[in-house]
């Protein structure tokens, strides 16, 4: 065994058991601080790899952008996580299904011939990961990650609009309620007697006379 073999198991231990966690622990906040910790440690299985673009790219978008917005959207939801975890060990039976299926599946690809021959190709000299993943992506996939990207855009405005949702307590102003507003509805004349209230130097001087 290899050095690199020995970080690799090292890394893979430490994401199963943080994998485990996220789908385990109690608290959302803990939950997302373990799915942190799995995106740490699956880049740098990805480094092991020689893939430095994704490792980065996991990093920095995951980690950075995408995990901070979801421990904003889980604070301000106030989800109550009771409730969503009713019902939680009766899935477990078909969980498990799929996940002895997805381990024969990789088993499977690992294990194929072709597979093997693939990982002992050696790279040319001056070979760029990000040239050649930039290639195959806008040729040969231009549209999945046309799609993907409008799944995600459409997954950003449900989050916002789930965040912006309507408050009792919240004093929120609709915009087109106020397009349509007339004078009428703003502005009431009311007509009332002028009255007179008597200056204090005329008060004082009734008092004293009398």
């Amino acid at each position: 065994m290899v050095f690199t073999d020995f970080i690799f198991y090292v890394l893979a231990t430490i994401l199963l058991l943080s994998a485990t966690q996220v789908i385990t622990a109690k608290n959302p906040v803990q939950a997302a601080l373990f799915l942190v910790l799995s995106f740490f440690t699956a880049s740098g299985i990805w480094l092991l790899l020689q893939a430095e673009f994704l490792a980065i790219v996991l990093v920095l978008v995951y980690v950075g952008a995408v995990m901070v917005l979801f421990l904003f959207v889980v604070m301000m939801l106030d989800i109550n996580i009771d409730k969503l975890r009713e019902g939680f060990w009766s899935y477990l039976p078909l969980a498990a299904l799929i996940g002895v299926l997805m381990a024969v599946e990789m088993v499977m690809i690992l294990s194929n011939k072709y597979f093997i021959a693939a990982q002992s190709v050696s790279h040319p000299v001056g070979y760029s990961d990000t040239a050649a993943l930039g290639h195959v992506m806008y040729t040969e996939y231009l549209l999945p990650f046309e799609l993907a990207a409008i799944v995600l855009l459409v997954a950003i405005v449900a989050a916002i609009a789930l965040t912006l949702r309507e408050k009792r307590e919240s004093k929120s102003i609709n915009p087109s309620e106020q397009v349509v507003v007339r004078k009428e509805d703003r502005l009431r004349m009311v007509n009332m007697k002028s009255e007179t209230e008597p200056k204090p130097d005329e008060s004082n001087t009734k008092g004293e006379a009398s």
